[in-house]
């Protein structure tokens, strides 16, 4: 599965990326023509909150509710079925690029209690972002197993 978040949903675009999931992220000011034909050509589902962009998508559109980005997960759960945890920490979530393994001139970079890690240890090709299984990992694959976990 592959998303288009309109430039509303930053925060699940990214929680999206780090469960795995190919996201586009619209960046400001970029016109819903232009979405309806990324979303279109790429083969991506819309998720948007505004309600005539999502109608000019369907049916490869979700109309997001609720605010927030536990909500937004929520909401889109709802509509789609979704494993949050397809593949996680694979993408990095600022730029969508698929991480690679980091080299040791990267890891030399990493603070010294993230050396002294396990790992993985990875890198966005893109952007030089670097990846270690830290305390924000710890928090997010809760977060990510949290919304995979069947409701009661």
């Amino acid at each position: 599965m592959r998303f288009l978040c309109d430039e509303m949903l930053v925060r699940l675009a990214r929680l999206l990326r780090a469960a795995g999931y190919d996201t586009y992220l619209a960046s400001g000011g970029e016109k819903d023509s232009a979405l309806l034909h990324i979303a279109r050509e790429e083969g991506r589902i819309l998720l948007t909150r505004d309600k005539r962009l999502a109608e000019a998508a369907l049916p490869e559109s979700v109309l997001i509710e609720g605010r927030g980005v536990e909500a937004e997960a929520e909401s889109l759960t709802r509509n789609v079925v979704l494993d949050w945890d397809f593949a996680p920490f694979t993408r990095c979530v600022m730029d969508n690029a698929r991480l690679r393994q980091a080299t040791l001139d990267e890891i030399d970079r990493m603070p010294a209690q993230a050396q002294a890690l396990r790992g993985p240890f990875r890198a966005c090709p893109a952007c030089g972002r670097l990846y270690w299984p830290g305390s924000h990992v710890r928090r997010m694959s809760a977060r990510l197993s949290g919304l995979s976990a069947p409701e009661a």
